[in-house]
């Protein structure tokens, strides 16, 4: 499954293609609470078709309303780029079912240029992170290559996001457990990717649209090239297969590395690390397990929600308390039970 921002941006260039008129939207600031966050996207089409979205909805029927049904038969007009707000006041607040409080500002964008939206994509499916520069006085965009993800930023006069290729995940096992992370993280816009050299396993593999790869796991995560927008998770309980891997994980950018286990099983990994391969404890920092956050989960669909509550949160950059770790919170709980 795309990222809601890629199949925004690639939607917009294949209505452009077409000869539609296209309104592109961006969440450029929000004041208070908001239902989307600053970047969220959405396109809307001369004739009122939308994909993605800046609201929970009455926003988007209300940007119809004034940049279709207003313009009729004209359809959208070329114009510079514009800023609009919403719920400034409370009346807004309510008709538009924004939070008490909440504003937001967009960014409109009008029949946005073809050439700059097939360049910027062309760079996105070759895997390049891409800093993507609007300057409202112009209408001009510029795109420039990045290695690292900056900060969304507007200033009110340019408008400054970096996209990159969509987020993956590589999972190490294909087992039950792996089946219901991968639904889960296709969901949420990942690309996934499962490795298991037991052939049984691949061959009852059921979830569609995930790239199956019958061959070591270690093998398979240099080939898959991390970087800063994969995770990659060990679910085999096997050490012949996920000790490898995870050392080869921990040599990449992933923003995300973990195993599953026990905590009595998630030591002696650590152990076997540090007195077979020669790593450390700092060394090993990045390396997650038990993985998840702790909801008491037995059945894998549970443990699977634990598993990606854990990868979004680090994917959103949300420091969790210690107490939501599965390890800290059974050793609380172990303590009330023993007093």
């Amino acid at each position: 499954m795309e990222s809601i921002d890629l199949l925004v941006l690639r939607t917009t260039r294949d209505w452009l293609a077409a000869g539609e008129r296209v309104l592109l939207v961006t969440v450029a600031r929000t004041w208070g609470s908001s239902p989307r966050p600053v970047g969220s996207m959405m396109a809307l089409r001369n004739d009122g078709r939308v994909v993605g979205s800046v609201s929970g909805g009455c926003i988007e029927d209300d940007l119809i309303h004034r940049y279709t049904t207003a313009y009729g038969a004209a359809g959208l007009p070329d114009a510079l780029p514009e800023v609009v707000h919403y719920g400034v006041s409370a009346d807004d607040a309510h008709r538009f079912g924004l939070p008490c409080g909440g504003t937001l500002e967009l960014v409109l964008e009008f029949n946005p240029a073809q050439e700059a939206l097939d360049q910027l994509l062309g760079l996105l499916d070759e895997g390049r992170l891409v800093r993507r520069q609007l300057d409202l006085a112009s209408g001009r965009v510029s795109l420039a290559c990045a290695s690292s993800p900056d900060p969304f930023g507007f200033d009110g006069q340019r408008l400054i996001s970096t996209l990159g290729p969509g987020y993956r995940m590589l999972l190490i096992g294909a087992g039950a457990l792996a089946e219901y992370v991968a639904t889960m993280a296709q969901f949420n816009g990942f690309q996934v990717t499962v490795c298991d050299p037991r052939p049984q396993y691949l061959a009852t593999w059921s979830v569609a649209g995930v790239t199956c790869i019958q061959d070591m796991p270690d093998d398979v995560v240099r080939a898959f090239g991390a970087d800063l927008r994969s995770c990659i998770i060990a679910l085999s309980h096997d050490p012949k297969l996920d000790d490898l891997a995870l050392l080869e994980a921990l040599h990449g950018p992933s923003f995300y590395i973990g195993a599953i286990g026990s905590r009595r099983n998630s030591r002696s990994r650590r152990d076997r690390l540090i007195e077979h391969f020669g790593e450390t404890q700092e060394s090993l920092r990045r390396l997650r397990g038990p993985i998840g956050i702790y909801i008491g989960s037995k059945t894998p669909p549970e443990i699977a929600v634990s598993i990606m509550a854990e990868v979004l949160a680090a994917k959103n950059a949300v420091a969790l308390p210690d107490e939501m770790g599965v390890s800290r919170a059974k050793h609380i709980e172990d303590l009330r039970r023993s007093a």
